[in-house]
């Protein structure tokens, strides 16, 4: 039960955040391609990156396809740590804090999926692959 609440809560949060930075770009998107081009990214980014959180949050709390779910939360995990690891570069630590917080509830959301959802997701309880069961 805990499980459950720890998944919606986890999940609520993340996609608000997601969201909540879709929108930044695109309500600021001339402040936003300066501090992707201080990070050393180019400006087109801001426009593929506004279309794949919206549709990675879509993805994940529809979860019409498994797969495709799993494939949102590793896309999720790869652009957070690619953050974090940019504002850490260019020595903006704090700049980074979004993304570990991210980071955390991201974590929170995949390990608890399946006991939140109705099709389970084969990656979902690693701890559940590589426990002993007596013979």
């Amino acid at each position: 039960m805990i499980e459950n609440y720890i998944y919606w809560i986890s999940t609520t949060l993340l996609s608000l955040l997601y969201l909540a930075s879709a929108t930044m770009y695109l309500v600021k998107r001339d402040w936003v391609r300066q501090a992707l081009a201080d990070l050393g990214y180019p400006a087109y980014l801001v426009a593929f990156l506004i279309a794949v959180k919206i549709l990675a949050v879509a993805t994940i709390l529809l979860r019409i396809n498994v797969p495709l779910s799993d494939l949102a939360y590793a896309g999720m995990l790869y652009h957070l740590l690619l953050s974090a690891s940019a504002h850490i570069s260019v020595r903006k630590p704090g700049g980074a804090l979004p993304a570990a917080i991210c980071l955390v509830l991201l974590v929170a959301s995949f390990l608890t999926q399946n006991t939140a959802r109705e099709v389970p997701s084969p990656y979902g309880q690693i701890t559940t692959a590589y426990s002993v069961t007596p013979d």
